[in-house]
């Protein structure tokens, strides 16, 4: 049995894709998410009025010390020495809610999307960890790769 799923082997089993013969490349990838919530939440962080603190900054940094850390949350991710993490939060109007943006960078010999996957998921869920007290209905939603470049697949924008 052949499967065009990297991480499984011939007989179906999981395994981790042997990177060894890649060339390394400078690899970029960005990704991006959104937590929902009701506008008198978003006015409480976007005025810095969160109990718990600055809820962007605390979650900014959650979110590079997450791409950092990826390969030791996700089975059979390759852990790779990254260049760059950037994540950015944005208080966003048109949710109402908070807009969060990774963008991951390595030279290697295999991508970074999941770092920057990663970055953005655990942003989001410290948004919510951190304003939780104030509304615990909003929604983290629509987490997803906007592009990638490097590495043999090539470049990959979606957005």
């Amino acid at each position: 049995m052949t499967t065009p799923l990297s991480h499984l082997d011939t007989s179906g089993r999981a395994r981790m894709v042997d990177v060894g013969h890649k060339p390394e490349t400078q690899r970029v990838a960005v990704a991006r998410g959104e937590v929902h919530m009701r506008r008198e939440t978003m006015e409480l962080i976007r005025d810095g009025a969160i109990k718990k603190g600055d809820v962007l900054t605390v979650a900014q940094i959650a979110g590079v010390m997450a791409a950092k850390r990826t390969a030791e949350l996700i089975p059979l991710c390759h852990p790779i020495m990254l260049d760059n993490v950037q994540v950015d939060l944005t208080v966003d109007e048109g949710l109402p809610g908070v807009t969060i943006t990774a963008t991951a960078s390595a030279s290697g010999k295999t991508g970074v999307e999941m770092e920057a996957l990663t970055a953005v998921s655990v942003a989001a869920l410290t948004v919510y960890d951190m304003a939780k007290a104030a509304e615990k209905t909003m929604r983290i939603q629509n987490v997803r790769l906007v592009e990638k470049h490097g590495g043999l697949s090539g470049d990959i924008v979606n957005e």
